[in-house]
């Protein structure tokens, strides 16, 4: 949750230069116990909340504790929102949806989040900034490592590693303005790299 908030942060700060979620107002697609979380940092951090889950007293309970606004399974596409936030199924951006979508970002939680890699370029000429999945969500497994070090589980250590999820974001978003490539290749790219060295 905490990664995804920092990945939301980077992704405003690249596209508008400043990491200020004022006024901003955020899709959450999907209210499992890491949106959960990402729900409560948003709404600490001032963004205003529209979400949707298949389970009523996920929503009730968001609704209930951040204030957020609930809408339709399938409304959540063609809401006027800034940041479109996946945090549960995958495959979400695709033909039918990325038409619908009035987003400027997006960036959630969520696995394989393009039903297919064309997807990305799609979405990026259309002028949406993606955080690519694997990196935005990389919080979860850098956590894991954290819980099964030998010297015992550090929050702080676990907080600090996540806390990198911003300046790989805003590496992989720059690098893609730059060479005008979608922002998941350049992050499989990113990924070859640093797998090399």
């Amino acid at each position: 949750a905490y990664g995804t908030f920092l990945g939301i942060k980077a992704a405003l700060q690249h596209q508008r230069g400043h990491q200020n979620f004022a006024g901003v107002k955020v899709a959450v697609q999907g209210l499992g116990a890491v949106a959960y979380g990402l729900c409560k940092h948003l709404h600490d951090a001032g963004a205003e909340l529209f979400v949707t889950d298949i389970n009523q007293a996920a929503i009730d309970r968001v609704v209930s504790d951040f204030g957020a606004t609930a809408v339709g399974i399938d409304d959540i596409y063609d809401l006027d929102v800034d940041v479109y936030a996946p945090c549960a199924l995958g495959a979400t951006i695709n033909d039918l949806t990325i038409p619908r979508l009035k987003a400027t970002i997006i960036a959630g939680c969520a696995n394989n989040q393009l039903a297919e890699s064309r997807h990305g370029e799609v979405i990026r000429e259309k002028g949406i900034l993606y955080a690519p999945d694997y990196v935005i969500n990389a919080g979860g497994i850098i956590n894991v490592y954290y819980e099964t070090a030998p010297d015992g589980y550090s929050a702080a250590a676990s907080n600090k590693h996540v806390e990198g999820i911003f300046n790989t974001l805003t590496e992989i978003f720059a690098r893609s303005e730059k060479e005008q490539k979608s922002t998941h290749l350049i992050a499989d790219e990113l990924a070859q790299e640093i797998i090399k060295n």
